[in-house]
């Protein structure tokens, strides 16, 4: 059963009456339907529908929630969500108090909440509680863990306002909603849904060797398709024109990673495939 506590991870308090109100409205996943013995994946878009901020969140109360968020954009969230309070009665704060644990496990501890963005391998629970002592993991297997899961985070994966949450597939593991109405950027993905125009996709690499560190892109006949995000040993993840890969997939291309030849795949719980249309690859 490993545990992990997720140093790199803030948690933020959301109390009061109008908090689900003001979170519902603004940010991207439909919290009125979220069960108080889940997590689940959600973000902040800029006007034009990308990611500033990506979370995950959790009922805290009856009127709180709680936003586990990269500790590095913690403090840049707040003051943004500040922009959009007004006159809602909330309180908005770090809960210092809480560190974020990462467990999987088939059975739920006892108040650990299950992350319904991770839908391959175990199962994944986060537990907000003071320090767990009992850590038998590391920050590297949680990294395994979400690459075997086709988890993107911010930062690892995609710079903010970067990438749209299509990419990241969050309208595939709830982090989105396409029915609650209008938040932050919903025009612009809302379209991109219903057109079904998003080309590019969360992808797992797959090298016969460990990957290359630093800045490093995803090429079809050195040119670029994608860019390689979090990486463990001789796997990672990669945000692709799935199009172009599709393309490249179906000529018997051979697609790299820097120097290295790999292969690319989207995870099966997404339901996607690659297209295998070449002149559209063109576009």
């Amino acid at each position: 059963m490993p545990i992990v506590t997720l140093e790199d991870r803030a948690v933020l308090r959301f109390t009061g009456p109008d908090a689900q109100r003001l979170l519902q409205d603004v940010l991207t996943p439909d919290l009125d339907g979220l069960s108080a013995g889940d997590v689940v994946a959600g973000a902040l878009l800029t006007p034009q529908g990308k990611i500033m901020f990506d979370f995950v969140v959790a009922r805290d109360s009856d009127t709180g929630f709680l936003i586990d968020i990269d500790a590095a954009y913690a403090d840049d969230f707040v003051r943004r969500m500040t922009l959009y309070r007004l006159r809602a009665k909330l309180e908005m704060a770090r809960a210092d108090d809480l560190h974020v644990t990462a467990i999987w496990q088939e059975e739920r501890p006892e108040g650990a909440l299950r992350d319904t963005r991770f839908r391959s391998t175990e199962t994944v629970y986060r537990l907000y509680a003071p320090r767990h002592e009992r850590v038998t993991g590391s920050a590297g297997d949680y990294v395994k863990l979400r690459i075997a899961n086709s988890v993107a985070e911010l930062g690892a994966d995609y710079p903010p306002s970067d990438a749209f949450p299509h990419d990241v597939l969050m309208d595939r593991n709830g982090g989105v909603s396409f029915k609650k109405g209008c938040f932050v950027g919903q025009e612009v993905v809302s379209r991109m849904q219903h057109r079904a125009t998003a080309r590019r996709r969360l992808v797992q690499v797959f090298a016969s060797q460990d990957l290359p560190a630093g800045d490093i892109d995803i090429t079809v006949d050195d040119r670029s398709i994608g860019t390689l995000g979090s990486r463990s040993g001789s796997e990672g993840l990669a945000i692709v024109r799935i199009d172009k890969a599709g393309a490249a997939i179906a000529a018997g291309k051979a697609i790299h990673a820097g120097d290295q030849p790999v292969d690319i795949r989207l995870a099966d719980w997404t339901g996607l495939s690659f297209p295998t249309d070449l002149q559209a690859s063109e576009a």
